[in-house]
C-alpha cells in the first residue's frame, strides 16, 4: 500500500511518501516552515514526487493530520488532500494530531506500567499548546477517542485528578515543564509522563494503515477540520459588532 502523509497542522510542515510492502517503509519526507505552507505546500508534494519512485497515480490513499492546531495550516493541509483525493480518485484518511501524539506516547510506554483493560493499557491524556493560557486535550483509552476539547489550565488539572484509573501523559516539553511533577497534580504514581516530540506526516503512518487496512476513510466532501476552537474573527466579531452598536 502506497499512501500520502500531510501535516501542516504546527510550527514544522511535513509531507511523507510511504511503501507498506518494502523496507523502510517511509520511502521519502520533507519537511518545511509550517507558517509558509500555503507557498510551499504544492511545490513540496512535486518535489517529494520527483525524488521518491513513487508517482501520484501509483498512491492508494491520502491521509491528512486535519487538526487542531494552527488554523491557516489545517486548512492548508486538508484543502491540499481532499484535491488530490478528488483528482485521483483516492481514498481520504483524516486523523487528529492529538491521536497521533498518543500514538507516538504509547510507543514509549513500558509494557509492565501497562494495564491488561486496554488496547494501549490505560488513559491517554495526550496535549498540545492553544495558546491564551489553554490546551488542546485528547483522551484515548483501547485505541479510541473518548474525548477531544479545548480545556484552561484549571480544566485540565481538574480532568487529570479525577481519573481514576492509571494515566500517561502524552505532552511536548514546554507543556510538560508548565505542569510541573505528577506529584504537585495529585496524581501519585498512577501518571506517567512522556514528552513527545511535534509529531510529524511520518508519524501517522501506524494509524493511517490501520484506517486504510479497515477502509475506515472520510468523504472529501464532508471532511472538516478538526479545530478544536474558534478563530480570532469569531473570538472578537461579538464585541466588536457590540461596540459598533450606538447608544440608546
Amino acid at each position: 500500500m502506497k499512501i500520502l502523509l500531510i501535516d501542516t497542522c504546527g510550527a514544522t510542515g511535513s509531507l511523507a511518501l510511504a511503501d507498506t510492502i518494502h523496507s523502510p517503509t517511509v520511502a521519502a519526507s520533507i519537511t518545511f516552515p509550517g507558517r509558509s505552507a500555503a507557498e510551499r505546500l504544492v511545490p513540496a508534494i512535486r518535489s517529494l514526487i520527483a525524488d521518491s519512485s513513487i508517482s501520484l497515480g501509483e498512491l492508494d490513499a491520502v491521509t491528512v493530520v486535519h487538526g487542531p492546531g494552527s488554523f491557516t495550516g489545517v486548512r492548508v493541509g486538508l484543502s491540499a488532500a481532499k484535491g488530490l483525493c478528488h483528482a485521483l480518485n483516492l481514498p481520504l484518511i483524516a486523523l487528529s494530531r492529538l491521536a497521533v501524539l498518543a500514538s507516538l506516547a504509547q510507543q514509549g510506554v513500558p509494557h509492565s506500567s501497562q494495564s491488561h483493560r486496554h488496547g494501549w493499557g490505560m488513559n491517554i491524556y495526550a496535549l498540545l499548546d492553544a495558546g491564551r493560557n489553554e490546551f488542546y486535550l485528547g483522551l484515548y483509552a483501547a485505541e479510541a477517542c473518548l474525548r477531544e476539547a479545548l480545556v484552561t489550565r484549571v480544566q485540565l488539572l481538574a480532568s487529570l485528578s479525577l481519573d481514576p484509573a492509571p494515566i500517561v501523559i502524552a505532552c511536548e516539553i514546554a507543556i510538560a515543564e508548565s505542569l510541573g511533577a505528577p506529584s504537585k497534580l495529585g496524581l501519585g504514581g498512577s501518571a506517567i509522563p512522556q514528552i513527545v516530540a511535534e509529531p510529524t506526516a511520518a508519524d501517522a503512518l501506524p494509524l493511517a494503515i490501520a484506517r486504510l487496512q479497515q477502509h475506515a476513510f472520510d468523504n472529501p466532501a464532508t471532511i472538516d477540520a478538526n479545530y478544536l476552537r474558534r478563530s480570532d474573527a469569531e473570538i472578537f466579531a461579538k464585541p466588536i459588532a457590540a461596540a459598533a452598536l450606538p447608544s440608546q
